[in-house]
């Protein structure tokens, strides 16, 4: 009898404390990670991560958003308004971007693609977007040229210590960007 009681203690311990405990501190040590980077973060199945994700926003201790083609996980009380700029800085290109206007100050866009060494396509794609979040701004001169600016550099810093990316998101990151060189059209 004592040993059925360990038994069922020891199970439901494993099935769902630690796993909830192990993904509750992997998405508050990375708020606005990917589903894909937190199975690959954690000890555990994907279907296990899936379960474990559903129950605990349903318990209103992790929130998700889908944002830029990708679910995000945040602790509930991460603030609202960071979300998609941190969902965005996890992206490489797009965090080379924010960091490049931030050190050297205004660019060209075409200046700034050749620098960084995308598409300027690519760079319109996270340009937009990091305007929608309020981290980059584009400004159009008198000359009807374009130049763009970082938008409040400590609230970028602030965020950009809220990540980490993995080298698995690098690379992805980096994979995109060489297929995005392959397909540009020659200048």
């Amino acid at each position: 009898m004592i040993y059925a009681h360990v038994t069922y203690y020891i199970s439901n311990s494993m099935t769902e404390t630690i796993p909830k405990d192990e993904i509750t501190e992997c998405v508050e040590r990375n708020p606005g990670i990917h589903f894909n980077e937190l199975v690959r973060s954690v000890s555990l199945a994907t279907g296990q991560v899936q379960y474990h994700m559903y129950r605990l926003m349903d318990d209103g201790e992790l929130d998700g958003a889908d944002l830029y083609g990708r679910t995000h996980y945040y602790p509930a009380e991460y603030p609202e308004e960071n979300r998609g700029a941190v969902a965005l800085l996890r992206r490489e290109t797009a965090r080379e971007i924010v960091l490049h206007l931030v050190e050297k100050g205004e660019s060209r866009p075409e200046g700034l693609a050749d620098e960084l060494g995308i598409a300027r396509s690519t760079l319109e794609w996270h340009v937009g977007r990091l305007q929608e979040q309020g981290l980059v701004e584009k400004n159009h001169g008198g000359d009807g040229r374009v130049s763009l600016t970082a938008v409040d550099e400590e609230r970028t810093a602030e965020l950009l210590s809220d990540i980490s990316p993995s080298l698995s998101d690098r690379l992805v990151d980096r994979f995109v960007t060489m297929v995005d060189r392959m397909l540009e059209e020659p200048r």
